[in-house]
């Protein structure tokens, strides 16, 4: 061996054992608490110059964040609205290299595309690593039901098992239709020769993303939500220094000085750019639509998901149970840039139409059972470097525009860190920026990573006396800070559980989480309902339900007048009805052919008509107030208005005959599984319940 090559090899070891001994300093487990936000805006409007300044608080902008700031940068990051309140909180939940990109890679013989799936199976097994309370390996079938598909499917999926490597989470196999058929009882099995089990991985994308903000800010980072950016502030050069922005909450305004500026804002890259560069600078972001549904947990087995790689029009269908409840998508379609993407009923209905076929005749696939629906909007990309601006890049791209803006766009959830790693290589090389080390991401623990197992929430069951699928939950959700949250909660006044009062009977989710929340940034009842919780997403009803507990929680914590109580009920109460599908199904409820007889017509005719006892021709909250004190019930007036609200499909206030007929034709039919108004009526009038059988009314 050379003087020289020994020399190298003595480099290498020396830099190895440097990273080795940083990461080992930066996963060290930090006892304190988090600064608030107040505190975060204070130091962000002193005037101080940061080295980098990140525009976007999704997957992308959190991992610049955290990448920079453990390089030793001084990093700030502002977001429009919350973290995670875009594309990053409505995905599939998956984490996976990309079956299909490896099907093409090899079809085409496309090195890119390898390099893609390959680079995506390596962030796999690190995000599984770095954050195992959030994430975990997850068995997906692949139903066959032709012979010729058998070697076909099995030669692809060994592949994905082969390029895995070491990183394997655990090798595929072939499966019996028997063994297919327990494994997925609701399974369809006419025809079904077998099926295929591969691994990819699963997580909470929202808490994902929370957790990437939240050690990049324990590591120093200055990360704040609710912050938009009005311009960015330039020198005399032209070359970007910083940023003008205002506070959504306060509407204080103040200037950031940057030596760097990272726009990491997804779909709307464009509108950052052209701040930057508004002469030169092309629009590059085509938006695309995907659109996925809830249905209830018993539609798929707890712990196996579905594969559809053959759809009608040539889509890919996920069926994943997550949370205890499952989810199905995606549609693909190009979309307008938006703040507020809403799914509408025809892409429910394909999604539906989707899993009809895959699944026995048996079970009856429902309308009414969507319990949530959400639209993502994917910023697919063309790259501003190649002549051939209308191919749409497959990965990420890094653009340096003339005025030292560096935009990040493209790319997707799984390989967030290295499309971050790759952004601080080209922002630290572009503005000669002085870094202590170089990226330690690979291995570094996210918050609630540091301590945690997964027995751990039989410490919260035996040492706080709480509901075992309630400390499943914090433990999974907030990994070693559930102990915080579970210190946070107030006795039950119960022999069981001790502590833990739940927000609602249907879900794990606790009140003392709510102000665990506002020390997560939440500022609004939003923010804890769809991103610190999950509910929006699961049950649009319950997420209804428990609103006004969440907003006087929050309202105890933020010190909110009555006024802006009332004004964040209703901001929450619009983003379920547009975001989250409550609009869209009672628009299927609307357009739904009756399927009542004659007889059924006279019976819910005989209902409404017990309401209408001015035979005016419509319900108004009035006649609904007046019923039930007639009949000796106590309602809320807050829920008399929803009641009224969710049979009011054409929203004039008032319930006429022919909804009537559509909300009990619906319930009959299965595009509605249950009523609240109707339930009550059946319970005063002792009636055989349309919302528990599809039947007589």
């Amino acid at each position: 061996m050379t003087n020289e090559r020994r020399f190298q090899r003595q480099m290498k070891d020396h830099f190895r054992i440097a990273h080795a001994d940083r990461l080992a300093e930066l996963n060290k487990r930090a006892p304190s608490a988090l600064p608030t936000r107040k505190d975060i805006l204070t130091s962000l409007s002193k005037g101080e110059e940061f080295d980098v300044l990140i525009i976007g608080g999704g997957a992308t902008g959190a991992g610049v964040a955290l990448d920079a700031q453990t390089r030793g940068l001084k990093t700030a990051l502002v977001e429009l609205d919350d973290f995670s309140s875009g594309t990053s909180s409505r995905s599939t939940k998956l984490i996976h290299g990309g079956v299909r990109y490896l099907q093409a890679a090899i079809m085409k013989l496309d090195l890119e595309q390898y390099r893609m799936v390959k680079e995506a199976l390596f962030e796999r097994h690190n995000l599984l690593e770095i954050a195992p309370h959030l994430s975990s390996p997850l068995p997906i079938m692949l139903p066959i039901y032709k012979l010729w598909q058998v070697p076909y499917y099995w030669s692809g999926i060994k592949a994905y098992d082969f390029v895995s490597g070491k990183r394997v989470l655990k090798n595929s196999f072939f499966i019996s239709k028997s063994q297919a058929l327990e494994r997925f009882p609701m399974l369809k099995n006419e025809s079904l020769k077998g099926a295929l089990i591969y691994y990819d991985g699963q997580h909470n994308d929202a808490r994902m993303n929370l957790a990437i903000i939240l050690t990049a800010i324990r590591h120093g980072a200055k990360c704040a939500n609710h912050v938009r950016v009005e311009k960015l502030n330039k020198d005399e050069n032209g070359k970007v220094i910083g940023a003008h922005v205002k506070d959504m909450v306060t509407s204080g305004e103040w200037d950031i000085k940057a030596k760097a500026v990272i726009n990491a804002t997804g779909p709307f890259t464009d509108s950052i750019r052209l701040m930057g560069d508004p002469e030169t600078a092309r629009p590059i972001c085509a938006p695309s639509s995907g659109v996925h549904i809830t249905l209830p947990g018993y539609y798929s087995p707890s712990n196996t998901g579905l594969l559809d790689p053959d759809t009608s029009d040539g889509r890919v269908i996920f069926f994943l149970p997550w949370e205890r409840m499952t989810i199905a998508g995606t549609t693909d379609a190009p979309s307008d840039v938006t703040l507020s993407p809403q799914p509408t009923d025809h892409d429910i209905e394909f999604i539906l139409q989707e899993i009809r076929g895959y699944l026995s005749k048996d079970v009856s696939v429902r309308r009414g059972d969507v319990m949530s629906a959400w639209s993502g909007l994917r910023p697919l990309v063309r790259d501003p470097n190649k002549k051939d601006t209308k191919s749409l890049a497959r990965n990420h791209i890094i653009e340096v525009g003339k005025s030292g803006l560096v935009t990040i766009a493209g790319g997707k959830w799984t390989t967030y860190r290295h499309m971050a790693e790759e952004t601080v290589d080209t922002v630290v090389k572009v503005h000669d920026l002085k870094t202590e080390s170089g990226c330690v991401t690979p291995g570094l623990l996210l918050e609630g990573a540091h301590d945690w197992n997964s027995l751990q929430y039989i410490h919260l069951v035996q040492d706080y006396g709480m509901e075992v699928d309630v400390a499943q939950h914090l433990s999974n959700t907030y990994g070693d800070r559930a102990f915080v949250v579970a210190r946070m909660c107030k006795m039950t006044g119960k022999r069981w559980p001790i502590v833990g009062q739940r927000l609602h009977p249907e879900f794990p989710y606790l009140d003392a989480e709510v102000r665990y929340a506002v020390r997560e940034y939440a500022c609004t009842a939003v923010d804890v309902i769809a991103r610190r919780m999950r509910l929006a997403f699961l049950n649009t009803y319950a997420a209804h339900e428990v609103l006004p507990d969440v907003v006087r929680v929050m309202g105890e914590e933020l010190g909110w007048s009555y006024a802006e109580q009332r004004q964040q009920l209703d901001k929450a109460r619009a983003f379920i009805d547009l975001e989250m599908g409550q609009n869209a199904k009672q628009t299927a409820v609307s357009n739904a052919p009756l399927n009542l007889t004659k007889e059924e017509m006279q019976k819910a005719k005989e209902r409404f008509n017990q309401l209408d006892k001015d035979r005016k021709g419509h319900i108004t909250v009035n006649d609904l107030r007046k019923h039930f004190r007639e009949h000796n019930q106590k309602i809320d007036e807050r829920v008399l208005h929803e009641l009224l609200n969710e049979v009011d499909l054409n929203k004039n206030g008032e319930i006429e005959i022919a909804e009537f007929f559509q909300l009990y034709s619906g319930l009959k039919g299965g595009q509605l599984t249950s009523n609240r108004l109707v339930g009550y009526l059946d319970e005063i009038h002792g009636t055989p319940s349309v919302n528990r059988a599809c039947g007589g009314i």
